[in-house]
């Protein structure tokens, strides 16, 4: 079992400057100047731990340890050793006394990450640690003064979890002094490039391998859903860097999903297809014997290879002259038998 001491020395910084951010970072620094409790919600993956980190690192506990523990992923007959520790003999395999983390955090802050999934039972003895500032270590009755600050977060609605008897509302509002709701990054699109920055300066630590990313690339990536936040970011980041080591990255190395560099919609481009074509339709309309398919596939060739030509062949910066999508643009070339 090892402990975290983030000390003032540490940098812990939340990235962007978007308006979510910029109010993020005002609330933390009020909350970090007191002791309370702390309740921070939000989609997975959009950098709650960080946030817990930062707040710890402003307070006056930050020479103090930071110890966080996922509620979710210790299984449950293992749980109150890991938060409580135990004594030798307690059960089988206690072949020596150990120490849990609310003590390893005393005098410091314990981050309980999912929180929402923590058993009932449990809840009950995290409650009593909380309002009595005690522990018992399993297999002993004796009491321990512990001196922690609480700083929880969760992905669920902890208020619908009362609801369904899954959730203790006492524990609930001894959690939820001070709440933090965490923005996903879909919210905040326009802190991407900072975040592709930090996380190209942070894997580059371990790496020792950099990468940059052409300003078609993040637009692109800024048009995506983000389901996963900044830790389907962070993942993306990592991918390319070992795809492509020290290499400048455009919209083509980017996985398929990812490839969404233009802001119209294909529906648009056609649209605007059309009313070209409908245009020399009616000016041709007088002819007879004018095979008209022809000549819209002839229009349709012609503006194609002319947005090739201007963008020097590169497929995705062809798509964003043309007002479409890559893949679609790449469909129609397949379908003109166009080599780029």
């Amino acid at each position: 079992m090892t402990e975290d001491t983030a000390s003032s020395s540490q940098s812990v910084e939340i990235s962007g400057h978007s308006a979510k951010i910029e109010q993020l970072k005002k609330i933390v620094e009020k909350v970090s100047a007191t002791d309370v409790n702390v309740l921070i919600t939000g989609e997975s993956g959009t950098g709650k731990e960080i946030v817990g980190r930062l707040i710890h690192s402003l307070s006056n506990r930050k020479n103090k340890p930071f110890v966080p523990v996922n509620c979710g992923a210790i299984p449950t007959d293992l749980l109150e050793s890991e938060l409580f520790g135990h004594e030798k003999g307690a059960f089988t395999g206690a072949i020596t006394s150990r120490m849990g983390r609310f003590e390893l955090a005393s005098g410091g802050t314990l981050f309980l990450d999912e929180i929402g999934d923590m058993p009932l039972a449990m809840q009950v003895k995290i409650l009593r640690a909380l309002q009595e500032k005690v522990i018992e270590r399993v297999g002993s009755n004796k009491s321990i003064k512990v001196d922690v600050r609480i700083i929880a977060a969760t992905h669920r609605n902890l208020e619908d979890e009362i609801g369904k008897g899954t959730f203790r509302e006492d524990l609930f509002y001894r959690l939820n002094v001070f709440p933090i709701e965490m923005p996903s990054l879909r919210e905040r699109l326009d802190d991407i490039p900072y975040l592709i920055n930090d996380l190209v300066d942070k894997f580059k630590e371990s790496t020792q391998v950099d990468i940059k990313l052409t300003n078609q690339a993040i637009e692109s990536l800024k048009q995506c859903k983000w389901n996963g936040n900044i830790r389907e970011l962070s993942n993306l980041i990592e991918r390319l860097i070992v795809m492509y080591p020290n290499q400048t990255v455009d919209v083509e190395q980017l996985p398929e999903k990812y490839q969404n560099q233009s802001p119209q919609s294909d529906s648009l481009a056609l649209k605007n297809l059309e009313m070209t074509q409908t245009v020399i339709v009616n000016q041709s309309s007088e002819h007879q014997g004018l095979n008209l398919r022809d000549m819209l596939h002839h229009i349709e060739l012609k503006y194609i290879k002319e947005a090739l030509d201007k963008t020097g062949g590169i497929v995705s910066h062809a798509a964003e002259h043309l007002g479409m999508r890559r893949t679609t643009l790449i469909e129609k070339m397949k379908k003109f038998n166009i080599v780029k």
